[in-house]
């Protein structure tokens, strides 16, 4: 497992379709003995569910491979809330998948921040800001070494666009930027080459080199409809190619993850071609 990666990994948001073995650990093990990647999601997506001695299983299971195993916390998270009751259960639910995901040797776990409801922008990131230092504290107590990153989100309507996940990151320990460059994408309407470029130079001058070092990276097409539908590359306008040569350009290191509808076939194609770059 890897902690402090060496260079860029690549794996599957959550167990492969092709894998006939449904639960985690076996879609671990089989992404990694029969796909060849060497990375994966946990996805606590619709909830924490992952046993504790299944987490000790993982861990084992990777304690001698190059391997990044991230997470997924759960969509209902709003570090926004209005109720107090529904933050102390986003906080709680992030608690859970970094405990778990710690357990199991695990790396950074992404999460959706949550909304600006009929808040400023500045009073959302206050907010935000505050409720995810509790979890850090408790973390940090806890000697929960992991890395929390928020994700840049897609509509406008949700907290999470570029500057203010950086600024979590220069204000907080332990936050690092979770970039979905599909959700750039679609909340900037711009996929040319020199807004990517953009990006990874916001985040190397406000973070320094070492954020381009300890990446973590969503990747999928996307529609530009209501929702911001995630797509397969191929059939969509991302300029997928050309990110992963910025990628190279930049030597950045951590890990990239597949959201793509047919998860593992779009984590091996990203792979193959970044192999093929010089």
């Amino acid at each position: 497992m890897v902690k402090h990666p060496r260079k860029l990994h690549f794996g599957p948001a959550g167990v492969p379709l092709s894998s006939k073995k449904r639960d985690t650990l076996n879609g671990i093990i089989y992404t990694y003995e029969e796909l060849n990647l060497d990375g994966f999601e946990i996805e606590f997506t619709y909830g924490v569910k992952l046993k504790e001695d299944v987490a000790n299983n993982i861990n084992e299971y990777l304690k001698d491979k190059e391997f990044i195993l991230t997470c997924h916390a759960p969509y209902y998270i709003n570090l926004n809330s209005t109720e107090e009751s529904k933050i102390n259960k986003s906080i709680n639910m992030l608690y859970n998948a970094a405990r778990l995901l710690y357990l199991s040797g695990g790396y950074s776990v992404v999460f959706h921040p949550g909304w600006y409801l009929n808040n400023s922008k500045e009073d959302t990131y206050n907010v935000v800001r505050e409720n995810l230092k509790k979890l850090m504290d408790k973390l940090k107590d806890e000697s929960i070494d992991i890395y929390i990153r928020p994700e840049t989100m897609e509509l406008p309507k949700k907290f999470g666009d570029i500057d203010e996940i950086i600024k979590l990151s220069q204000d907080i320990e332990n936050v690092l930027p979770a970039v979905d460059f599909a959700h750039l994408r679609y909340r900037n309407n711009r996929n040319d080459v020199d807004y990517f470029r953009e990006i990874l130079d916001k985040i190397e001058n406000e973070l320094g080199r070492d954020a381009l070092n300890n990446m973590h990276i969503h990747m999928s097409g996307i529609a530009l409809d209501k929702k911001g539908t995630h797509l397969n590359l191929e059939e969509s306008d991302m300029p997928w190619k050309d990110i992963l040569k910025l990628l190279k350009e930049y030597k950045v290191k951590g890990i990239v993850i597949s959201e793509s509808p047919n998860i593992e076939e779009d984590a091996i194609r990203m792979r193959d071609y970044y192999k093929k770059l010089k």
